[in-house]
């Protein structure tokens, strides 16, 4: 689903995304509701970026990547941790492009997400190519999702990718 958000874009910087886990909802510009097989996600658009909410058997999980005032969490390259029954893990890079390879990748990604049926890509008035994009699937009993972040006056991609999946048990000792 493509949607042009209604809000004002503001120059925010790829420096300036933070990261958390655990956060209340925050207010959305656009919602994707999905559910993959028994979880029951809610793919969310911020002002200032993006938020997953998940929820399944084994326990709940909220991934916030926002430009969040007063947050001294940065955007980390790779996080894995246990979150209840979970294993999280979280990876992000920035990608820094010419401008004319930034507008052919920002097509290539919106055309990507806009007709995927897990897909939610909302872009920011003023620029083609300022959108947040998100895309989530289930693979072998893991939920994983993927985010794109475009900062057009720096020429800068944020992409990142998460996965959560039930911790499997240590094998016995022969």
């Amino acid at each position: 689903m493509l949607t042009t958000l209604k809000t004002v874009y503001t120059d925010t910087r790829a420096a300036d995304l933070a990261w958390a886990l655990g956060r209340e909802p925050l207010p959305a510009l656009a919602t994707l509701e999905l559910e993959l097989a028994d979880a029951k996600m809610q793919l969310r658009l911020l002002g200032a970026s993006h938020q997953v909410l998940l929820e399944e058997e084994h326990g709940s999980c909220s991934e916030t990547v926002a430009c969040i005032p007063g947050s001294s969490t940065p955007l980390p390259l790779g996080v894995s941790k246990r979150v209840g029954d979970w294993e999280y893990e979280f990876a992000a890079r920035v990608e820094t492009l010419s401008s004319g390879q930034f507008a052919g990748r920002a097509q290539e990604l919106l055309a990507l997400v806009a007709e995927h049926p897990h897909g939610l890509a909302g872009v920011f008035p003023g620029s083609p190519h300022a959108f947040t994009a998100m895309l989530a699937q289930r693979h072998e009993g893991s939920v994983m999702w993927r985010t794109w972040h475009a900062y057009p006056q720096d020429g800068q991609l944020v992409a990142t990718r998460t996965r959560v999946g039930v911790r499997m048990p240590m094998p016995a000792a022969l």
